[in-house]
Order: C-alpha cells, then structure tokens, then sequence
C-alpha cells in the first residue's frame, strides 16, 4: 500500500465522502441487529452537513479518499460527547478505531470545559464494547434509541490518559 493513514480536521467538501462512509461502515451494525433503521443509515446529508459546521468532526484519510469518521461536541455540563465513529470496513481490526477516538479525545480535552467523555454503542455491540473498555471506559447506564436499539451508554475522565497504544 505505501501510504499512512493520516487524522485530521474534516472539511465542508469531506460531506459526501463522510456520508457514504458512514453509510457502508454502519450496515454491520444494522445487520447485527436486524435493524436498518439505525440513525447513521437514515440520517439526510443536510443533517451530517449541520454536524461539520457544529461539532468536532474528524476524518482518517487514506490518500484522498475519507476511510474513518468520528464527531464529538461538549454540552454545558462539561460532557463531551462522542458519536458515529466508523472505519472502513476493509481497514477495521487495525487500530484505526482507536486513533480515532483517542483524537477526538484530544481535540475535546483541549476546551477547559470538558470534564468527561459519553458514548453508547448498541449492547451487541462487542468490538465495539472491547474497544471502548480497551480506552477506559465504563458502562454507567443504558437506554432505548427511537429505532428500538438497546444501547450501553458508557463514560471515562477526561483527566484519565488512555491506556491503549494507538497505532496503524
């Protein structure tokens, strides 16, 4: 292959790139569950294009073409919130998760206000839940999505350092 993986700042163009993306990473999670009425599958490109002029939103890139994604904002309380991270399936099981979500962590602990990170993931999810424990998250709860998904919603410290290596 030749070329790294390099993280950094989406930009308005990154859109369709993103959504398409989005949309074919999330179809496991969507068979996983028998469920393709997910919110990463219905979700319009006005929507994702409002989340890029909002929130954090980072994109992986493998030469020009956007292979990994992850948003994250931090709301009054000091939380920040992380959603929608998704790899490529081609290139998912080489830590490129992990890099990602470890740099939107940074990118969050950079506003003073952000004391916590929150996730949640579908409770069948388990290399999604292994890879979130992996990161030093806990489950603290759960709850119904609108799609009928039973999610995990779990958090970590913003103060506490990663404690997996992040590499690929």
């Amino acid at each position: 292959m030749g070329m790294s993986v390099t993280i950094s700042a989406a930009a308005g163009e990154d859109a369709e790139q993103i959504f398409k993306l989005q949309y074919l990473a999330f179809q496991s999670e969507a068979e996983l569950y028998g469920n393709y009425r997910i919110q990463p599958l219905t979700q319009s490109l006005d929507s994702l294009k409002a989340e890029l002029e909002s929130d954090t939103v980072l994109v992986a890139r493998l030469g020009d073409e956007v292979v990994g994604t992850v948003r994250g904002s931090t709301d009054e309380d000091g939380t920040g919130k992380i959603a929608k991270l998704c790899v490529h399936p081609r290139l998912q099981g080489h830590g490129l998760g992990a890099r990602l979500l470890r740099a939107v962590e940074q990118e969050l602990a950079g506003r003073a206000e952000t004391t916590r990170y929150r996730l949640h993931t579908g409770r069948k999810s388990e290399s999604n839940l292994r890879l979130y424990r992996k990161a030093g998250y806990v489950a603290v709860g759960g709850r119904t999505a609108s799609d009928g998904v039973e999610l995990v919603i779990l958090e970590k410290d913003a103060a506490r350092p990663a404690d997996y290596a992040v590499s690929a």
